[in-house]
């Protein structure tokens, strides 16, 4: 989950969490025919008042809801007539909002989505119209204002919500108290709130829904939610370019099956106090537009996500001396049934282990995991109350830890974690690739269960963080200094990592000799973890409101910042070296350095560590992918410190910048890495025992594609720009534009100087870079609509700097063409002569014919 937060308009609803309906209805009342009257039939016909076609004839309760009806009493009461399926609305839910979350609950293999991925959240509620129908509603001017303010009427008056549906109300039931409505043909329609949203289904390359191969699977309903699964088949298109899903299906039958599960789940009578947003600690989300009659402008109002965590009333004064106590309401998950029992108690663990977490709040037993009741035929897994560790078995390598939240407050209502059997073969891979050359249970196919157990505790623990508001802190690894990952007291000490909810999967960097166990191998839930959960969690007793708490919760921030272990790196920072997926350590470089030094250990070895008796090599050329795929990381995690820009979130009143180019220095060693690593042949991965076995052409793609897209990604006109902006703002101080790529070119065409023969595998690394450069030079630069967070607002300035990008890549160019010139001339093997005088002929084209420099926008 990596959304931080959306916005609630008074004119559209941007809610983080799930879509439901919510019923709001008023009471109609039916008259009793009066009698007739004599009347000269021409008066009677003049007087008799026209027929109301629009409204619906309503009939008796008995007739719509026959001794046929299969019913559930919950939320809304569901009654099913052979294929009929009718709710029926308690007049206590009407104007009363209801959240209503639409999720794939089944995929078709290869469609390029999972179940479990949300497609649609909305606030719904009913209101009884006009006609005798009863209207849906979506609630779209949430608008977030103090009651006591004129300025709420105001917007109360400005805006109104969009009727989503309009239902004929068949019947009333028992002294008026509801209303039935037929929501057959609405429920399995092809609508935003049961279905997919208009942007989700493009997404998935989706054409029209097929009614002929498309049904409701089921209707249920429980105390505070009800639950609609359906199946639909859509026609698909193909993809229509790399980053489109792979529909696999859509190419064999030119159509997809899904699973859709619409869940409609009652709002507390009572929100929870909100707890407001800080980007400085890692929560999940939902905000507002907030209101005032004070003299300031509109602001936005957003609230984090956790659950309503509670001292008893007896317990308050016990709380407020510093002891433990237990909460009101308990946090619970269940495990599913179907899960295999060996991994039960790794999973249950997954979720105690959060207990020392939430003491820290204040709060003992808070969260407790727990089998699931088998033999209580009163429980259902579909019941929003439990929350559930759902178990598929799936091919799908995946886990998934969403939370349903009440967008008013941020409270969590329930959650269901979706854990797929075939994650076990992703983790098997991560921790063979990634801890093979430390632990020897790591160097065989099949891991004892004692392992694979622990391997999923740390996953159960990771997606139960999400569920409990947290998102991923991708810079905490980078509180560690790299050589305290390979001092064994420190790091079994204190971890890898200081949060189990930063991608750093195991300690590459520590070495054989480094004797370090578990405990400074794997993740575990560590000191920012605990920080975020007493952030988020212990109650502020002594303040009245949320406005007058965060006072105390901005203190508590810039306190802990005083610890780097309790910092939050966030994700999705660009350009940021230190909040990265995968990496570990304080320095990206050293850190990536040691991965390979352990790949170069391990690679040799994967012929013995994968083999299972009678079996192909099928399992040799997954575990050799994921070795080249480690690679890879290594290598894209040196990356960001080119043209890289440190962020780090502070409020007002603390101290330093917000934004921090790295060093000079940091960007030289990370060219020199890349010259040494990367664009010097790996020939430690090019292993032919293992090649001679899978295909002796995958290792040749494979480090060309690492290659290709480090040289794309280094000479990027985007990376050159910041570059630009670095050296106007902070002068000789950084890495010089031209200087960088003249490093890089001496690096990548080291056979100039030296006169050595280029092989292969250099002929076509020497062709991807001067084919970047000329792209660099050619492509067209869209400033406006541009991705790139430093490009948000473009300045006659900025046009200048992407005018010097080409001008600089035109330079560059004449000057590769000068070097391969004397090289064609000087090479002493025929193939390295035949390539520099293709390269050189390609550049005359470039550089006689290009138009000119800076004017090709």
């Amino acid at each position: 989950m990596n959304l931080e937060f959306k916005i609630q308009k008074s004119t559209k609803l941007l809610l983080v969490v799930g879509c439901m309906l919510l019923a709001n209805l008023s009471a109609c009342s039916i008259f009793k025919k009066s009698k007739k009257k004599t009347a000269p039939a021409a008066t009677t016909a003049a007087a008799k008042p026209k027929a109301d076609s629009t409204k619906t004839a309503i009939k008796p309760y008995a007739e719509i809801i026959t001794k046929k009806a299969i019913t559930q009493k919950g939320l809304f009461t569901v009654h099913k007539i052979a294929d009929k399926y009718f709710f029926e609305i308690e007049n206590r839910l009407l104007k009363k909002d209801i959240l209503a979350v639409t999720r794939l609950s089944k995929s078709t293999p290869g469609a390029g989505n999972y179940g479990g991925e949300q497609l649609g959240a909305r606030v719904i509620y009913w209101e009884k119209g006009p006609a005798n129908k009863l209207f849906l509603k979506v609630s779209s001017s949430m608008s977030l204002v103090d009651s006591t303010d004129m300025i709420a009427k105001a917007v109360a008056s400005s805006n109104i919500d969009p009727i989503f549906a309009a239902f004929p109300i068949k019947a009333f039931g028992k002294d008026s108290a509801s209303i039935v409505i037929d929501v057959t043909d609405f429920l399995i329609s092809e609508n935003p709130l049961t279905a997919f949203e208009a942007s989700a289904k493009r997404s998935y390359n989706l054409a029209a829904q097929m009614a002929d191969r498309s049904y409701i699977e089921s209707v249920k309903s429980f105390p505070i939610n009800t639950e609609i699964r359906s199946i639909r088949t859509y026609t698909a298109t193909p993809p229509t370019g790399p980053g489109s899903p792979t529909l696999l299906a859509a190419r064999e039958a030119g159509v997809v099956t899904l699973g859709i599960n619409c869940s409609f789940v009652g709002l507390p009578e009572k929100p929870m106090r909100k707890r407001i947003y800080d980007p400085r600690v890692g929560f999940f989300a939902s905000a507002m537009y907030k209101y005032s009659d004070e003299q300031q402008k509109v602001k936005t109002d957003a609230y984090v996500h956790r659950w309503r965590l509670e001292p008893k009333e007896e317990d308050i004064e016990k709380f407020k001396r510093g002891e433990l106590v237990e909460p009101k309401k308990q946090i619970v998950y269940y495990i599913d049934p179907a899960t295999p029992k060996k991994w039960r108690p790794f999973l249950i663990a997954g979720v105690n282990d959060w207990q020392k977490a939430f003491e820290q709040a204040g709060f003992k037993n808070a969260i407790v995991g727990k089998e699931w009741p088998e033999a209580d035929t009163t429980m259902s897994l579909e019941d929003a109350r439990f929350s559930v560790i759902r178990y598929f078995a799936s091919p799908q390598q995946n886990a998934y830890g969403p939370n349903i939240a009440d967008p008013r407050s941020g409270e969590i209502i329930e959650s269901h974690i979706g854990w797929y059997h075939n994650v076990m073969s992703l983790l098997r891979r991560w921790y063979m690739i990634q801890a093979g050359a430390v632990d020897k249970r790591a160097r065989s196919y099949k891991f004892d269960d004692e392992l694979m157990g622990q391997l999923i505790r740390f996953v159960s623990s990771h997606e139960i963080g999400h569920t409990l508001g947290l998102r991923h802190n991708m810079g905490a690894s980078s509180a560690t200094p790299v050589e305290k990952l390979r001092d064994k007291k420190w790091v079994e000490a204190n971890g890898h990592t200081s949060s189990i909810m930063d991608y750093a999967r195991f300690n590459y960097v520590a070495q054989p000799e480094d004797n370090i166990g578990d405990a400074g191998i794997f993740p575990r839930i560590n000191d920012y973890d605990k920080w975020a959960i007493q952030w988020g969690y212990k109650p502020v007793l002594d303040q009245p409101d949320a406005a007058a708490e965060k006072k105390i919760l901005d203190k508590w921030v810039i306190d802990s910042l005083k610890n780097r272990r309790l910092w939050f790196g966030g994700e999705g920072k660009d350009h940021d070296p230190r909040s990265q997926s995968e990496d570990l350590g304080d320095d990206a470089i050293k850190a990536s350095l040691y991965g390979i030094k352990n790949l170069k250990r391990i690679v040799p070895q994967l012929n013995n560590w994968t083999k299972e008796e009678g079996e192909g090599y099928g399992n040799l050329r997954e575990i050799y992918k994921e070795a080249v795929d480690q690679y890879s990381r290594y290598a894209y995690h040196v990356l960001k410190y080119l043209g890289g820009v440190m962020v780090t979130e502070r409020s007002s009143d603390q101290p330093g910048a917000v934004y921090q180019a790295v060093s000079l220095a940091k960007q030289k060693e990370a060219i020199k890495f890349y010259n040494e690593q990367v664009f010097t042949t790996p020939t430690w991965l090019i292993n032919k025992n293992i090649l001679n076995k899978i295909d002796p052409g995958f290792s040749f793609n494979a480090v060309q594609m690492v290659q290709q897209g480090i040289i794309a990604s280094v000479t990027s006109q985007s990376r050159l720009y910041r570059m630009m902006v670095n050296q106007r703002d902070n002068g000789k101080g950084s890495y010089s534009p031209r200087e960088w790529l003249n490093d890089l070119k001496s690096g990548i065409f080291t056979e100039l100087k030296t006169g050595k023969p280029t092989d292969e595998y250099r002929r076509a690394l020497q062709k991807m870079y001067v084919g970047s450069i000329i792209t660099m030079y050619n492509k067209r630069f869209a400033l406006q609509g541009s991705t790139d967070n430093i490009l948000a607002s473009v300045t006659p300035t900025d046009v200048l700097l992407y005018s010097n990008v080409k001008a600089l890549a035109f330079a560059h160019l004449k000057d590769l063409r000068a070097d391969i010139g004397k090289g064609a001339k000087s090479a002493k093997d025929e193939d390295s002569k035949i390539h520099f005088q293709y390269l050189k002929q390609m550049l005359d084209k470039i550089v006689n014919e290009s138009p000119i420099p800076g004017l090709n926008y």
